[in-house]
């Protein structure tokens, strides 16, 4: 390879996806960005991933790379809860949303093998965020289409296809709250055998791994040299783990986007709650990873209602506390420790009428961001995407876990881009250490963490007493 080795990241997450163009010292060189949408499909009655919507935005969006700057490697991460079924030309039917919730009874049998926690790490979770449950709705309904899958392949992998016309799979994103995955003992989980689809899903290959190059027309439509290489990619949770696997092993990292997800590596996975969607997450090692997860960014998103995100200072929260503000969960439906419970507005622990409305405008950012921030941890916590930068997240995070330490990255890029990055480098580490794009978030003084806390306090006994 003699052109330059710039890595171009394509980072699908489920709101937004994002090509990086990323040189050899890590920094960004060129950016293109589109809304993530899905489509319902009238040929098989489901909501469907956009990836014909998506793929018309990549054509476009790659003629623009900047002169001169071609990648030598393409990584990509993105979203989990998506698998794609490949046959002889490309895909059998189009991959299922995992926001879509039509499969009744079908999958009756799959659900109740869920109950295997301890084997598989999975907990049942609402719609289809149990990929595992799409899989068996197909081969379920249609079994004459489901005979004609050569491949089976998780949705960064898909993309990782769709560049190089090689099909593979890989372990983050198998075993990420699937049920088609055996943490413990790396290898498919015993219901995958049991139906006997294991031969359907593509040879695995480890994330890092380059599984080939660009297909000639693609690089002949987009004038790029023939010889860029592509990696497998992975889970995109799972790729911003990645990205401080080597300088913090041990650091707990929650990434929040749509998602927030804790994840803490040599965390006790036995101890797990499957209810609370809690779970055990594979790192791209294969590693198993004891996760925590929930929907902030809907959730922070709609207790804003409308109010400026920037609003969310640290004077806001003690505003927010003084005047005895609560959200009790959840104002998301999607999986998350109270699941299937309707959130309820509080001031000074009693239900306001008005519900989010009732919350002064200005005090609103703050007051979703208190929801969403109120982990527990026992190490050092590394705080990434959009929250990293909200003023009263973080004060919230670090008044709760003083003294143990929060960091927040810095990066321009979010962990998911900056994960793939690095998994491009993995044979040999780029040249930024991640740990020089941490910045120490302070603790709010003495006085104001005391009242935080109480205010916490008296929330967790607020939900104890109301959740089952």
């Amino acid at each position: 390879m003699t052109h330059a080795r710039n890595t171009l990241v394509l980072d699908i997450g489920k709101s937004n996806a994002k090509l990086v163009l990323i040189d050899p010292q890590g920094a960004v060189r060129w950016s293109a960005h589109c809304r993530n949408t899905t489509v319902e499909d009238a040929t098989y009655g489901f909501r469907a991933l956009g990836t014909a919507r998506l793929a018309d935005w990549i054509q476009r969006a790659m003629t623009q790379l900047p002169k001169g700057q071609a990648p030598g490697r393409i990584a990509i991460t993105a979203h989990g809860a998506a698998f794609c079924a490949l046959g002889d030309d490309g895909l059998v039917l189009p991959p299922i949303d995992y926001e879509w919730d039509g499969y009744g009874d079908v999958t009756a049998a799959f659900d109740a093998s869920l109950a295997n926690f301890s084997h598989h790490g999975t907990p049942r979770l609402p719609q289809g965020l149990n990929a595992g449950r799409q899989i068996d709705f197909v081969h379920r309904r249609w079994p004459d289409m489901a005979a004609r899958i050569r491949a089976c392949l998780p949705y960064p992998q898909y993309w990782a296809w769709w560049f190089t016309g090689v099909a593979c799979t890989e372990v983050s994103s198998l075993g990420c709250h699937t049920g088609l995955w055996a943490p413990g003992e790396a290898r498919f989980s015993d219901w995958v055998s049991a139906r006997g689809i294991a031969p359907r899903f593509a040879s695995l290959r480890n994330a890092w791994d380059v599984i080939g190059t660009l297909r000639p027309s693609l690089s002949s439509a987009w004038g790029l040299p023939h010889d860029i290489e592509v990696i497998a990619g992975a889970h995109d949770s799972n790729a911003c783990l990645a990205r401080y696997m080597r300088e913090h092993p041990d650091a707990a990292v929650v990434s929040t986007s749509t998602w927030c997800i804790a994840m803490a590596p040599g965390g006790d996975t036995t101890r797990l709650a499957p209810q609370r969607d809690e779970l055990v997450n594979v790192a791209v090692d294969g590693r198993p990873v004891a996760t925590a997860r929930f929907m902030g960014g809907r959730e922070f998103a709609g207790l804003c209602d409308g109010a400026d995100p920037a609003w969310a200072t640290a004077n806001a929260l003690e505003a927010v506390i003084d005047e005895g503000w609560m959200a009790l969960p959840s104002f998301a439906d999607s999986g998350g420790p109270f699941m299937g419970r309707r959130g309820l507005v509080l001031q000074h622990g009693e239900p306001v009428s008005g519900g989010v409305a009732a919350v002064p405008e200005r005090l609103r950012p703050a007051w979703a961001a208190l929801l969403c921030g109120t982990p527990a941890a026992s190490q050092t916590v590394i705080l990434e995407g959009p929250l990293a930068n909200n003023e009263a997240f973080c004060a919230a995070m670090a008044g709760i876990l003083a003294p143990r330490p929060l960091w927040r990255s810095t990066d321009e890029l979010e962990g998911t881009a900056r994960g793939a990055w690095m998994l491009a480098h993995w044979s040999e580490p780029p040249a930024e250490p991640a740990d020089g794009q941490l910045a120490l978030v302070r603790p709010l003084g003495a006085a104001v963490r005391e009242r935080l806390r109480a205010h916490v306090h008296r929330w967790a006994a607020l939900v104890a007493r109301s959740v089952p």
